[in-house]
């Protein structure tokens, strides 16, 4: 490779084509990317951009994970390079040298991971590729096109595939054994209505289940997933068949309703504890839940609406009619 002017980089490159397009591919040092790239043709200061435009929060995750030494980030950093750079190719076309200055290259796609690596204290190769000679015009389309075409990893996949890569949190892998004793064990209420890795209609997805059930979690103490499901499969078998009995058609399957009946368990679970002790049998639960259901017009779940918190608050109030000093 040839030796690079002063103020300039030199890389070794190759020279691909899509469509109209023309760009090169190379690796380049995360400390270059960082110092050399900038967020928007907008703003003045680059390292200002990446500040205001950008969240840090996700960017430091980048720049944790790259510092804890395990980080391996294989997608290529697209960069448009721009009349600062003066960008040339030399070296029979297969080496590209730009100037070493803090608005050579405008970010496509990879923002928060320039932003991280500007964070971290450890250095990397990274993929990038380099689109030269771009009118403003093909810049914003071709950044439209990086970030409305490409379609993140549903979060449900995630979540199912997160124990395999030994990435869950002691929350999450409690909540996980949760879900799945509610999708496989014979006698679940929810035995054919729960869907591990991807959103289904009519079912009751990971994401759904796991937002129902977190601020559950620290009620049952150090109690492991069986006894957890022992205790909410009980308090759901009783609801919709109490409601079954009331010609009330239940549709748990309804994220709204789904997450309000979880919301009320803690009222129902104390009520049960006060009169029986710590036995959440199914049959205490319905005698816990008779008097309430008694209350619910059939409109309450033919229109659940989208707010599980309002949906709530009409259990309660149906449940609170009961008391008496």
């Amino acid at each position: 490779m040839a030796i690079p002017a002063p103020g300039t980089l030199n890389y070794s490159v190759s020279l691909v084509t899509q469509g109209k397009h023309r760009f090169y591919t190379l690796t380049m040092p995360s400390d270059v990317l960082a110092r050399t790239c900038f967020v928007t043709t907008r703003d003045e200061d680059p390292k200002l951009g990446f500040q205001r435009l950008l969240d840090r929060d996700r960017a430091q995750q980048i720049a944790d994970y790259v510092d804890v030494g395990f980080g391996s980030i294989p997608n290529s950093i697209v960069l448009s390079a721009q009349p600062e750079a003066q960008l040339k190719v030399i070296g029979r076309g297969k080496t590209i040298q730009f100037r070493d200055t803090n608005k050579a290259f405008l970010i496509l796609d990879g923002q928060h991971r320039v932003y991280g690596f500007s964070l971290a204290k450890t250095a990397l190769r990274v993929p990038v590729v380099i689109y030269n000679g771009l009118s403003r015009r093909d810049e914003t389309r071709l950044f439209i096109d990086i970030n409305t075409k490409q379609r993140p990893v549903p979060t449900e996949l995630l979540l199912d595939i997160k124990r395999l890569a030994d990435y869950e949190t002691d929350q999450e892998a409690l909540l996980s054994e949760v879900f799945d004793l509610f999708a496989e064990s014979t006698d679940s209420p929810l035995l054919g209505l729960a869907s591990s890795a991807a959103r289904s209609k009519g079912k009751i997805s990971r994401v759904t289940f796991n937002a129902a059930m977190k601020p559950l979690v620290p009620i049952f103490g150090s109690t492991g997933a069986p006894g957890i499901y022992s205790a909410l499969g009980s308090y759901y078998r009783a609801f919709l068949s109490g409601a079954h009995e009331r010609e009330l058609v239940v549709n748990v399957t309804n994220p709204t309703v789904f997450r309000a009946i979880a919301m009320l368990f803690p009222e129902i679970a104390s009520r049960l504890k006060n009169k029986f002790g710590p036995n959440y049998s199914e049959r205490n639960f319905t005698e816990m839940l008779d008097p309430m259901l008694g209350r619910l017009r059939p409109g309450t779940f033919k229109r659940p609406g989208n707010s599980h918190k309002a949906l709530s608050e009409i259990f309660l109030k149906a449940l609170q009619t009961d008391f008496m000093l």
